[in-house]
């Protein structure tokens, strides 16, 4: 049995790592490693893009050797003729944007040969999200030897956009822990919709996102492990979500900034 009181070990499709590793030096590690064991990600980078028309390359982790002379050649000029600019910008005040799939076609010449033909990447899937006047793109990639993104790939990908894209920008916008005890009381005591839970799925909910299990849950509260699971049902139906990832979305807007992330 698990001792008292402490954190699951990390499952596979759980966001929990990433999430948790927010501040630390080793948070592009973790996330590179979680992408990899959720949807076979080969190639993380993330660019922060500014209404301004700057642009830098804020993370670079995986299996592409010249990954990082494509982060300064797309930051130094690139990101100017990306096909994907117009949607990121008119996304502008969305939650988290989730961009179209990727065909070569919808880049040009130039543009294809550097970030695909030279550098072996044979499919992408992207996300964003703005806080502030700040859009963090942040780009997931395949190389020839994994072949493209399958199609459950994708979808999980998609699904853990929001919780992925809001770790990024909170790791980057603010360099230091984002889920401390103090922070997330705070959360829960003043902002909607974490406001309108119970004082039981507050305290359930805290726990989920510290990384505890249901049954460690449970023993530090006290309580059955039936009750820790109908509290967080009735918790996710209140906030109007069904899933962990979900959960993790909300607190990181919140934790990001009132403006664009709410």
């Amino acid at each position: 049995m698990r001792p008292h009181g402490t954190p699951a070990k990390p499952a596979a499709g759980d966001v929990t790592p990433a999430v948790l590793a927010i501040g630390r030096p080793d948070f592009p590690d973790v996330l590179i490693d979680t992408l990899r064991r959720q949807a076979g990600v080969g190639h993380c980078m993330v660019f922060a893009l500014s209404r301004a028309g700057a642009a830098h390359c804020l993370l670079d982790a995986g299996n592409i050797p010249i990954g990082g002379d494509l982060g300064a050649a797309y930051a130094g000029q690139f990101h100017q003729s990306d096909p994907n600019r117009d949607a990121l910008f008119e996304g502008e005040g969305r939650a988290t944007l989730v961009l179209p799939a990727f065909a070569p076609r919808m880049y040009g010449a130039r543009y294809r040969k550097m970030f695909f033909v030279d550098s072996g990447i044979v499919d992408k899937c992207a996300t964003a999200i703005w806080v502030d006047d700040t859009c963090f793109y942040v780009n997931f990639y395949r190389i020839a030897v994994q072949g493209r993104f399958s199609a459950p790939q994708r979808a999980r990908l998609q699904a853990i956009a929001p919780a992925i894209s809001a770790s990024v920008a909170r790791h980057f916008q603010h360099g230091s822990a984002a889920t401390t005890e103090q922070s997330l009381a705070a959360l829960f005591a003043t902002r909607a919709p974490l406001a309108s839970l119970t004082p039981r799925e507050q305290d359930v909910c805290r726990r989920i996102l510290s990384g505890f299990s249901s049954e460690a849950i449970s023993q530090t509260l006290g309580i059955s492990l039936h009750s820790t699971l109908t509290y967080r049902k009735r918790a996710y139906e209140r906030l109007g979500i069904s899933s962990q990832s979900e959960l993790f979305a909300i607190v990181l807007r919140l934790l990001a900034g009132p403006r664009s992330l709410n």
